[in-house]
Parts: C-alpha cells; structure tokens; sequence
C-alpha cells in the first residue's frame, strides 16, 4: 500500500519572490523532492492547503484529521509549518487513530537550496513505514512522540519537552 503525504504548506513549500523579498506558496516541491532523493516509494500526493502554520486554524485541523481518517493507507506523512506542528501533532493524536503519522517540515525553503526539508523529507518515509501506529514529528534527523516534543525557537531545533 502506498504512503500518502499531505501536503499543508509551510516553509517546506514558500518560494522567494526576488523583488518584493516576500515569501509565498505557489505549488508543492513534494515530487521533485522526492525525484531528486531517487525515492522509490509508491507515495499519494494530496495537497490540503498551502499556509503558513501560524495561519492554521482548529478548522484547518479538522480537515487534516478528516483526510486522515479517511486515507485508506495507514501510513501518513504531513508536511507542515514548524511553528504549530506540535498543534496539530496534539490534535491528531486525539482525533485519529489507528495509523502511523509524520509530520515533518523545514526552517529554511526548500527552494533556496540550502532547506534541511529534503533531509527530513527522507527521515519522515523512513520512519513512517518503521514507527507503529500513533502521531509523531520527525526533525532534526530525530523522530519525536506527539506528546513530546516542541520548537525551539531560540536554536532552531526540535527537542523533547521533557
């Protein structure tokens, strides 16, 4: 059975516009991520929204939730913003269950070549088809429990809670 990966925006997915030096979203990078890593996973790409995550509301949840519920996989990766990952990792876990959920991201655009999102891209497929069922975050090279885990904003890195 394939993953399915959806797509909710974030850093991950913001191209850089040279003249105003503003940040948007145009399309998903998902398959060229994922051609450049010679994946050769069977994947479904399904894009949900294409927002910044501090633009996320509990309304934005309920559908991720509702696609996940519904995804005939069991196994599911998020791509997301890092600012409320840890939200929306919380919301799933209570209102999804029965399956194995990444959600992962980036700090920097993948677009401007020097993302950490093509590395936890490849760390999100990895655990996602090792971890059992449950909602966790993987960043960093790390993976974390929906539990446990926020950003720190003064480093820039995902760490345990406690």
């Amino acid at each position: 059975m394939p993953i399915r990966i959806f797509v909710t925006g974030g850093t991950f997915d913001k191209e850089y516009n040279e003249i105003t030096g503003e940040l948007f979203f145009k399309d998903t990078h998902l398959q060229e991520m994922l051609r450049l890593g010679r994946s050769r996973l069977e994947v479904d790409i399904r894009t949900l929204m294409m927002i910044d995550s501090l633009d996320m509301t509990d309304h934005d949840r309920v559908l991720i939730a509702d696609q996940c519920n519904k995804a005939a996989e069991n196994k599911i990766i998020i791509t997301h913003g890092t600012d409320t990952m840890s939200d929306t990792a919380k919301w799933l876990a209570q209102h999804v269950k029965e399956k194995t959920i990444v959600l992962t991201g980036a700090m920097i655009p993948y677009k401007f070549g020097s993302s950490d999102g093509l590395f936890n891209l490849g760390s999100a497929l990895a655990f996602v088809q090792s971890l059992p069922q449950g909602v966790y975050v993987a960043m960093n090279g790390r993976i974390f429990n929906w539990d446990n885990v926020r950003k720190n904003k003064k480093t820039g890195e995902f760490e345990e809670v406690r």
